[in-house]
């Protein structure tokens, strides 16, 4: 620990913000990090515990504490404090990935199992993740790491997402030829098309593709797997396979008039938005989508955040979102101690945009929609809300969210997003494959194992996990990266 009175003498800082009224003119990150001689600062506050649950990454009453890639965090925190940058960067690289997608887009594990939580504030690890890593971009620190000799080994990578890039960036640098297939026009998955520019922008992602390509992985996108190509083709082309598909199958509203028009998954939604912007080179933003409409964003969570987000610099006259369960506390209930994940009320970028252009929060707690009301034309122009309660059900002892009788209201939506999540892979992918799913329709293997039930076919992130964090994706990229590392070689040193 290189100031062990950091944590009493310093105050947590963290980037500047533009305010909502501002940023939401366009579609460009909207935070400006602090300067480097206060981020050093920051690394002071680090206690160095004897104990870091900050880099723990262990699930405590079903939701993890700590980081999942176990990163170093109290030495990357020390040597950020003694201003040794590309140290900090090369200590972060021996377990993470890509840090300049989980310093923007992570809802920091670590700081939320920081032991300054217990009463002050934690140490800005997610800060100066960031910083460490937009530091070694701008030094030159970040080059290719091209093998010296080849294997011989050939791997498919289905899927460009975090867990697919994981997996790739690290087969590729044993030596392994990769190549990664992805269905879209353009590589990235999630980071692309799942998450909006705002909150990370795409040159942040095109950067580390063309690093990955200068390192020799290929893509080879518009090419959807089980459908252009086959899983025979694959497998008779490749030594292994990775499946890296994603929890592709959104999750639906099945109420009446679901069949109205302008009622779309979400992941849709942003994906067509953030897609226009890059045809155009953002010159064209896509504001028929929303503008001048009642938007009605069906669930919470990172992924309605970003619709409500969204929704608001497309020019929505109003946003409305709904929540099935109750409104969180403001601080920790009693049965959810630190070093637990906090279970409390977060008011995301999104919902600060709408207080400050309508004057409310935009969210609806214990609530949802029973029916959508369409137009002559058939566009959907009405929803129909009920109120929610808690119920335990009788047979099998859980709580249930039952409808309140006589709650029931008519709200305007022009426009109706649901995000309420995921329900596992896409059959025709683990059709294709022959590949054993569980009964999320996760592809299933044995725990804490990344082979399917086909031999040399392989899975990782959300396809194996379900619905997740991509800190978590990155995590298992690279844990099943060695274990196709392993069965190819006969022993792993990644």
């Amino acid at each position: 620990m290189g100031k062990p009175t950091g944590f009493l003498e310093y105050k947590r800082e963290t980037a500047k913000v533009l305010p909502p009224k501002v940023r939401i003119a366009n579609f460009n990150e909207f935070r400006t990090p602090i300067s480097k001689e206060k981020q050093t600062i920051q690394g002071a506050r680090c206690m160095a515990c004897g104990v870091p649950f900050c880099q723990s990454g262990m699930m405590l009453n079903g939701m993890a504490s700590g980081c999942p890639l176990h990163n170093l965090v109290p030495e990357t925190n020390d040597l950020v404090y003694t201003g040794n940058w590309k140290q900090a960067y090369l200590r972060l690289s021996k377990t993470h990935s890509f840090p300049e997608f989980t310093s923007r887009v992570c809802p920091a594990l670590c700081e939320a199992a920081c032991t300054c939580n217990l009463d002050s504030e934690p140490v800005s690890t997610k800060e100066n993740e960031r910083a460490i890593i937009e530091t070694a971009w701008q030094e030159g620190w970040v080059k290719p790491q091209i093998p010296r000799v080849r294997t011989g080994k050939t791997i498919a990578v289905v899927g460009s997402g975090p867990s697919g890039l994981a997996a790739a960036q690290q087969l590729n640098r044993r030596g392994h030829s990769v190549t990664v297939y992805e269905r879209s026009d353009r590589p990235g998955g999630l980071l692309r098309y799942g998450i909006p520019n705002m909150k990370l922008e795409k040159s942040v992602v095109d950067r580390r593709i063309h690093l990955m390509e200068e390192e020799g992985v290929k893509f080879v996108l518009n090419t959807n797997v089980g459908k252009d190509i086959t899983a025979e083709e694959l497998l008779k082309k490749y030594d292994r396979v990775i499946l890296a598909c994603g929890a592709s199958n959104p999750r639906d509203i099945k109420a009446p008039g679901r069949e109205a028009k302008g009622i779309y998954f979400a992941v849709d939604f942003l994906g067509q938005v953030t897609k226009t912007l890059l045809d155009s080179n953002f010159e064209k933003v896509p504001y028929e989508l929303a503008k001048d409409k009642h938007v009605l964003v069906i669930g919470g969570g990172d992924t309605g955040n970003d619709c409500v987000g969204t929704s608001i610099r497309l020019g929505a006259k109003s946003v409305t979102q709904l929540e099935m369960m109750p409104k969180p506390p403001a601080e920790r209930a009693a049965n959810n101690p630190w070093p637990e994940w906090p279970r409390i009320l977060k008011t995301d970028y999104g919902q600060e945009e709408a207080i400050a252009v309508f004057g409310h929060d935009p969210r609806v707690y214990q609530t949802t929609v029973t029916e959508f009301i369409a137009d002559k034309k058939g566009n959907v122009c009405k929803a129909k809300i009920v109120k929610l309660k808690p119920q335990k059900d009788e047979k099998t002892g859980r709580m249930m969210m039952v409808p309140v009788e006589g709650t029931e209201e008519l709200i305007p939506s022009d426009v109706v997003l649901i995000a309420a999540g995921f329900l596992g892979s896409q059959k025709y992918v683990t059709d294709a494959f022959k590949v054993n799913i569980n009964g999320r329709t996760n592809v299933e293997t044995k725990p804490e194992a990344y082979e399917t039930s086909v031999q040399r076919v392989f899975t990782a992130g959300d396809m194996h996990r379900g619905q997740s964090l991509v800190v978590w994706a990155i995590r298992e990229g690279r844990e099943a990266a060695r274990a196709v590392d392993e069965s190819l070689m006969g022993y792993t040193n990644l």
